[in-house]
């Protein structure tokens, strides 16, 4: 019934085999992220990147909680995602997952490692 009426789905990248499998191809060339020459400097993720390994307070709101409305994070910066910051605290141990989206901003102890978007000086 299949495939006499209703086609068999494609995806791109994928080849049929000779046991009527999809196979999924690598694409061509190699595709890695830099945020020192793609183009997006200026997003918060990408300067945070830039400052891995730095002493940094997080200030971060959760207006829906009342218990935890406003709150602080002292830590390092470990990574820092499109969509999350994580810091570690040298003197508990403890490491912090924060959602950008809850982010106000970001205060550091020493000079940001900042390349300007479209290379502009400041």
């Amino acid at each position: 019934m299949n495939g006499s009426f209703y086609q068999n789905p494609t995806f791109p990248g994928a080849t049929n085999d000779t046991n009527n499998q999809n196979t999924i191809t690598s694409p061509p060339g190699n595709i890695s992220f830099n945020p020192l020459n793609d183009g997006e400097q200026s997003y918060i993720e990408n300067i945070l990147r830039l400052n891995k390994g730095k002493k940094v307070r997080a200030y971060v709101s959760y207006p829906d909680s009342v218990e935890w409305k406003d709150k602080i994070y002292d830590g390092i910066v470990e990574q820092a995602g499109r969509d999350h910051l994580i810091i570690s605290d040298p003197q508990t141990g403890k490491w912090y997952l924060i959602r950008m989206i809850y982010l106000n901003y970001v205060e550091f102890d020493e000079k940001i490692n900042y390349i300007p978007f479209s290379n502009q000086t400041f």
